[in-house]
C-alpha cells in the first residue's frame, strides 16, 4: 500500500448541509481542490454516517480525489448520521428522489463544472445504479462496487427463491441496530436528542417487510435495474470480487448494458474495495483504475479506457480449503465480448441411477460468511464433511487443466413426496490428498422452479427436471483433482429451511453439470497498479483487557442433536476518532438448529453501540434484539430497542410479529 501525500492539488474540506426540496437538509462533507476553475463532483451516497462509521475509509478515498481534481462528496441518506428527516426503507422512493436532487444541487455549484459522477460500494453500489437507472442529466458516469441489479435474487434477502436465513435475519437486525443511532450533537447541538426520538419513533424493522415479499413483486423489482437495462444512460464501470454475494452482477451488466457504456472488473476479493488489501488479495490500485474512468466521462480525456476489454477477470488457480487467504494464486484475463467467444459450455452427465437428498438440517454450517470482509473466519474451511452430508458426483481432471469463467448449471431429474422442499448444488475442487476446497454453490427453492415471481407447491410423488445456475466463478481445475458436485436437501444457515421438508429422490439418469469452460489464451497484459490510498484519518483502536470471542464458533450438542454457531461480525469493535468521539460496537448472531427438525431453526442477533464524548457530557447506548422463528404456518419474528443517555432509558420498543409462509 502507497500512501500517497503529494497530489497535483491542493485540497479544501468542508462539512455543510444540502437542502432538498421539501425543506429537508441532508448532511454532507465536501473536499475540493484548490482552484479557480470549476472541476466534475464526485458522489457517494449512504446512510452509514459519515461523522463515524465511514469515516475511516472516506478519509481513504474522497481526499485521493480531491488531490486529483475533484470534488469529491459523500453525503448521509435522510434520517440518518446528522442528516434530517426520518428513515425509511432501503432504496426507496424518497432516497433516490432525494439524490436524484443532490446531484442537481452539486452541477448547479459554482466551483462545478456540471458533470456528476457517481460512486459506492454495496448500499453506496446499489444506489449509484438505481440513480442512474433514473438518469438525471448531470450524472454523467458511475463506478458501482459489489453492489446488485436484482433487489430479489441477488441481495441480502432471497436466493434462488429460498429465504436467506443468514442474512435476512442479521441484516435487519445490524439495520435495526445501525437506524437507531442518533445525530451527534457536536453537529447538530441541543437539538439532537428531539431529532433522535422522532428518528426513533419512526423506525420499524426491516424484516417485516422483507418476509412479507417472499415472491418476486413489484416491492423488489422497485430498484432492480434488471428490470429496464435500457434506463441506464450512464457509462458504468461495475466492479465485484469472486469472494463477494453480488458477483453476478457484473456478468448481467456487461451483457445486457450497452458494451460502448460498460466496462466490467471482477477480481478475487471480498465485500470490500479493491484497493484496502484485505483478504483474500491481490489488491490493485482501485483508485488510479477510477480516475481514468472518471478522467474520460468526466473531464473529455482521451486516456483509452474504453479500450480496454470488455470484462478483466481474475482467474483463480488451485487452492487448498482455508477460512482466509491473504493472496490466492492466478492471473487476469480479458474477453472484448459477454456472453464470451472464449467460453465454451460442457456437460458432465451425472453417473449412476437413482439416490435418496436427505441432507441432516445442519448441512452448511461449513458454509462460511456470507458476505466476506476479509476476515480472518470468513470464507469455507474443507468441505468433507459437508460432502459427506450431501450425494456427491465426481469427474476426474485427466489430460489438461480446466479453467471456467462464468456460472455453472445443473439439470436434475427430482421426485419428491412433499409440496415443499429447496435443492443446494456446491461445485467443489478435490485435491489429491481428498480435501475439498469450495469454488461455487447455488440453491433453488422447488416451489420456485417455474419462475421467482410464483410459488407453485410441488405435486406429491411427481418428478420433474429443475434447471438453476450456481454462482459465477474464475476458477481452474488441475489435472489430476478431481471435480465435484455436491447435491443436498438443506443448508443451515444460509438458507432458511422449508416446513415438512423430507428431501428427495435424484435420479442421475437425465441429469448433468454444465461448466462455463474457458479456453486457455496467453498473457493479454492485464495489469494494475499498486494500492494506492490518501492519508488515513487516525483513528485509534485501544487495546481492551476482554478476551476477543472467536469469529464462527460451532457448538454441538450429541444428546439433543443439536447444533449452535455463534458469528462475530467484525464490523469495527472499539475506536477513538481524532475529533474525541469514542465509538463501540459489540454484535453476536447465534443460529441453533436440530438435525431432524426443519422447524426448530431460529435465528438471534444482538447488538450494542456506544457513542460517548467526554468532553460535553454526551453518553449514549443502544441496545437492540432480533429473533427470528418458524412454524409449519408462520414466520415469528421479534424486535426489541432500548436506547439509554447516561442512565436514563429515553426509548424502549417492542414489536412482535407473525408473517404467514407463503412462499419460504
Amino acid at each position: 500500500m502507497h500512501i500517497r501525500t503529494e497530489f497535483p492539488y491542493e485540497t479544501t474540506r468542508e462539512d455543510l448541509y444540502i437542502p432538498l426540496p421539501d425543506g429537508t437538509r441532508l448532511y454532507a462533507r465536501i473536499w475540493r481542490p484548490v482552484t479557480e476553475e470549476p472541476v466534475p463532483a464526485l458522489l457517494e451516497y449512504l446512510p452509514y454516517r459519515l461523522g463515524d462509521w465511514t469515516a475511516p475509509r472516506d478519509w481513504q478515498r474522497h481526499p485521493w480525489y480531491a488531490g486529483h481534481g475533484y470534488a469529491s462528496v459523500r453525503v448521509d441518506v435522510r434520517g440518518h448520521g446528522n442528516s434530517e428527516g426520518m428513515p425509511g426503507d432501503e432504496y426507496d422512493a424518497t432516497e433516490l428522489a432525494d439524490g436524484v436532487a443532490v446531484i442537481h444541487w452539486l452541477a448547479q455549484q459554482e466551483w462545478c463544472s456540471g458533470n456528476v459522477g457517481m460512486f459506492g460500494i454495496s448500499w453506496g453500489g446499489f444506489n449509484s445504479l438505481q440513480l442512474a437507472a433514473l438518469a438525471p442529466e448531470p450524472l454523467k458516469a458511475i463506478v458501482t462496487v459489489c453492489s446488485t441489479d436484482d433487489r430479489y435474487n441477488n441481495d441480502v434477502h432471497y436466493m434462488g427463491g429460498s429465504v436467506l436465513a443468514v442474512d435476512m435475519h442479521a441484516w435487519a437486525a445490524t439495520m435495526l441496530a445501525f437506524v437507531s443511532r442518533p445525530p451527534d450533537p457536536e453537529q447538530v447541538g441541543d437539538v439532537w436528542k428531539e431529532m433522535w426520538l422522532n428518528r426513533l419513533e419512526a423506525v420499524e424493522p426491516f424484516i417485516h417487510t422483507w418476509l412479507a415479499h417472499q415472491t418476486r413483486d413489484a416491492y423488489w423489482k422497485h430498484g432492480s435495474v434488471c428490470e429496464d437495462y435500457g434506463a441506464v444512460k450512464a457509462p458504468v464501470l461495475a466492479v465485484g470480487g469472486w469472494h463477494d454475494p453480488y458477483r453476478d452482477t457484473v456478468l448481467r451488466l456487461v451483457e445486457h448494458l450497452d458494451p460502448a457504456k460498460v466496462r466490467g472488473l471482477i477480481g478475487p476479493w471480498s465485500h470490500q474495495y479493491p484497493d484496502r488489501e484485505l483478504p483474500p488479495g491481490p489488491g490493485i490500485g482501485f483508485l488510479q483504475e477510477t480516475l481514468r474512468w472518471w478522467d474520460h466521462h468526466l473531464k473529455g480525456a482521451d486516456n483509452g479506457v474504453m479500450n480496454e476489454p470488455l470484462l478483466r477477470s481474475w482467474i483463480s488457480g488451485s487452492h487448498p480449503p482455508a477460512t482466509v487467504y491473504r493472496t490466492l494464486p492466478g492471473r487476469w484475463v480479458g474477453d472484448a465480448s459477454w456472453p464470451s467467444e472464449n467460453v465454451v459450455p460442457v456437460v458432465y452427465a451425472l453417473q449412476g441411477g437413482p439416490q435418496i437428498v436427505r441432507s441432516p438440517q445442519h448441512t452448511g454450517v461449513d458454509a462460511g460468511r456470507f458476505f466476506p470482509f476479509g476476515n480472518d473466519g470468513d470464507l469455507p474451511p474443507d468441505q468433507r464433511d459437508e460432502d459427506a452430508r450431501s450425494v456427491s458426483f465426481e469427474f476426474p481432471v485427466e489430460d489438461a487443466p480446466i479453467e471456467i469463467l462464468g456460472r455453472p448449471k445443473v439439470k436434475l431429474h427430482i421426485r419428491m413426496e412433499v409440496p415443499r422442499g429447496q435443492v443446494v448444488a456446491r461445485l467443489c475442487d478435490v485435491a489429491p490428498d481428498g480435501s475439498s476446497t469450495l469454488v461455487t454453490r447455488g440453491v433453488l427453492n422447488l416451489s420456485a422452479r417455474h419462475g421467482r415471481d410464483r410459488s407453485d407447491d410441488w405435486p406429491a410423488g411427481a418428478t420433474e427436471d429443475v434447471n438453476f445456475e450456481l454462482n459465477g466463478i474464475g476458477h481452474t481445475f488441475p489435472r489430476g483433482h478431481r471435480i465435484r458436485l455436491a447435491v443436498s436437501s438443506s443448508y443451515w444457515p444460509w438458507i432458511w429451511p422449508q416446513a415438512g421438508s423430507a428431501g428427495f429422490t435424484l435420479d442421475a439418469d437425465g441429469s448433468f453439470v454444465e461448466l462455463p469452460v474457458r479456453r486457455h489464451t496467453e498473457d493479454n497484459g492485464i495489469s494494475f497498479g499498486e494500492p494506492e490510498q490518501s492519508e488515513p484519518l487516525g483513528v485509534v483502536h485501544p487495546a481492551t483487557l476482554d478476551e476477543q470471542r472467536p469469529e464462527r464458533l460451532v457448538v454441538r450438542d450429541v444428546a439433543k442433536g443439536e447444533w449452535r454457531m455463534e458469528v462475530d461480525p467484525r464490523y469495527g469493535g472499539t475506536r477513538v476518532y481524532p475529533d474525541g468521539l469514542e465509538f463501540t460496537e459489540d454484535a453476536v448472531e447465534t443460529y441453533t438448529i436440530q438435525e431432524q427438525d426443519p422447524l426448530s431453526a431460529r435465528a438471534r442477533s444482538d447488538w450494542t453501540i456506544r457513542l460517548h464524548r467526554p468532553e460535553i457530557a454526551w453518553d449514549v447506548r443502544i441496545e437492540t434484539r432480533s429473533e427470528t422463528g418458524a412454524d409449519a404456518q408462520d414466520f415469528i419474528t421479534s424486535n426489541e430497542v432500548i436506547c439509554k443517555h447516561g442512565d436514563e432509558i429515553v426509548f424502549h420498543r417492542t414489536w412482535e410479529k407473525r408473517i404467514p409462509r407463503t412462499a419460504g
